[in-house]
């Protein structure tokens, strides 16, 4: 990638205004195992305070959600933007589902074994759109796609354009494994907006104004944030 001419910018999480210079001269490769603490640093920093449900539940710590972030690195489908420094400043997490086969015991509720009470919350919601939608029903020519998991930013890196060169990665990526389909959940507005920048399609909504345990409503972060979607690409090969 061109390098660019840098950008300094007020350095995020410093009591004091320090200066930080935006190299812009990023790489893009996949991330292994090694990238392991590298990675959850940056979503700790970033992802796990701004996803909209994490904050709404004001999430904390959480080692279940670092668990669910890692558990596909060794596929190394994952990949992670790097700036002249060495630094992450972006990441997008992915992972291979498989269509359930005849005989398959049906997979644990996310929900379940989940100790982290803010975090079970979340669980349970994805638990309940997995009840309500089914990917291969809609898709029932593929036997896998490619989810499309976390993609998180450092802030002072936002607006270059990284989630996009993330997913063009994470595209070709699953052009050159035969994969078919890609898949988002989107919890964020704005996660949701690079998706339909990057050709995707809405298959999927619920209003968050719409789950509801016992008759209330269990999730209402600020606005623009108003829905969870799953968006999809399919890929020609």
């Amino acid at each position: 990638m061109a390098s660019k001419a840098p950008t300094i910018c007020d350095k995020a999480g410093s009591d004091d205004t320090e200066l930080y210079e935006i190299d812009r001269d990023l790489s893009i490769s996949v991330i292994t195992e090694t990238d392991t603490e590298d990675v959850l640093d940056l979503l700790k920093r970033f992802f796990f305070k701004d996803e909209p449900l994490n904050t709404y539940v004001q999430l904390g710590e959480c080692k279940e959600l670092e668990k669910y972030c890692t558990k596909s690195l060794g596929e190394h489908s994952s990949y992670k933007a790097v700036n002249s420094r060495g630094e992450i400043v972006g990441v997008i997490l992915n992972g291979t589902i498989m269509k359930p086969q005849p005989g398959d015991e049906p997979p644990a509720k996310l929900a379940t074994n989940c100790l982290h009470p803010k975090f079970k919350k979340i669980m349970a919601l994805m638990d309940y759109v997995d009840e309500q939608f089914d990917i291969f029903d809609l898709y029932s020519d593929i036997d896998r796609f490619l989810d499309c998991k976390i993609i998180s930013v450092d802030t002072r890196y936002r607006g270059l354009g990284i989630a996009g060169m993330l997913t063009d990665y994470t595209l070709d990526y699953a052009s050159r494994n035969g994969i078919k389909l890609i898949h988002v959940l989107c919890s964020s507005h704005f996660s949701a907006r690079v998706m339909e920048k990057m050709d995707f399609s809405e298959v999927y909504r619920l209003p968050y104004a719409d789950y509801k345990i016992d008759g209330e409503q269990v999730f209402d972060p600020e606005k623009p944030h108003v829905a969870l979607r799953i968006l999809t690409k399919r890929l020609d090969h």
